[in-house]
């Protein structure tokens, strides 16, 4: 059976509850195909989680995402919200080490790997984000850092935890800096991140992985970039907020 081939929407720090009901109305206007081994995942503001987990009752194959969790089970740490409390509430998946949590607030590998050990604990799919910035690609060393933060984050988990797994890739280098990846390079990162995981897994784990594509996915290149045979779908932020886009974006899924 082919891999899942997931269209997952960042949101991030935008909009209002009103604004995005209003987008997940238009968004549901328009019809959208989604096969067996296809998923729409949205990543969703808190505040708004348990809204749209309302609006998603009856719908096939849509599914929401936190976009992210602490790393530590409970305690005294206002402000944070753990993956229980996600859990709770009904969230499917958890957007971790996204480029700007780990730009922004610093985290660390070895606090993701306590953030993916919490989700698969309490049942939540992780989608892992790892990637490089543009000094680490110019100075060509952007498999081994890429290889560094799986090796570091993932790779004290069984083949049973990495079994339909969700990592996304983002070429930090190539996002809001007029720089492209084009789909060759997008490909090129894939089958290496894949191959990093069949050298310590095994064929079968690594071809069962999802390998989703982070660098500005619009409607008009979204078919050539899903259309690689390692990229299985992509995390997609701006392009995300518009409901005709992000419905092509969820249209151009490999069958």
């Amino acid at each position: 059976m082919m891999r899942k081939q997931i269209a997952a929407a960042n949101w991030k720090m935008n909009l209002t509850l009103a604004q995005g009901e209003a987008l997940l109305n238009d968004l549901f206007a328009i019809p959208t195909e989604l096969g067996e081994n296809q998923e729409a995942v949205l990543g969703i503001p808190f505040p708004y989680l348990t809204t749209v987990k309302d609006k998603l009752s009856g719908k096939q194959n849509i599914y929401i995402a936190a976009q992210n969790c602490y790393s530590k089970r409970s305690g005294a740490y206002t402000g944070e919200v753990s993956v229980e409390m996600l859990q709770s509430i009904g969230v499917d998946y958890v957007i971790l080490g996204h480029s700007e949590r780990r730009e922004y607030f610093n985290e660390s590998n070895s606090m993701l790997a306590d953030k993916v050990n919490l989700c698969l604990e309490f049942g939540l799919k992780p989608i892992f984000c790892c990637g490089e910035a543009l000094d680490i690609r110019e100075a060509g060393t952007q498999n081994s850092y890429v290889e560094t933060q799986l090796i570091e984050s993932l790779f004290h988990l069984t083949p049973e935890q990495l079994t339909n797994f969700v990592i996304a890739y983002e070429p930090i280098w190539a996002i809001g800096t007029g720089k492209t990846a084009s789909s060759e390079q997008a490909q090129e990162m894939h089958a290496h991140i894949r191959s990093v995981f069949a050298a310590k897994y095994g064929n079968a784990v690594a071809d069962s992985i999802s390998i989703l594509y982070g660098g500005s996915v619009k409607a008009a290149n979204a078919k050539e970039i899903f259309g690689q045979p390692d990229v299985d779908g992509g995390l997609v932020g701006g392009a995300s907020l518009i409901a005709e886009e992000f419905a092509a974006i969820i249209n151009s899924l490999k069958k």
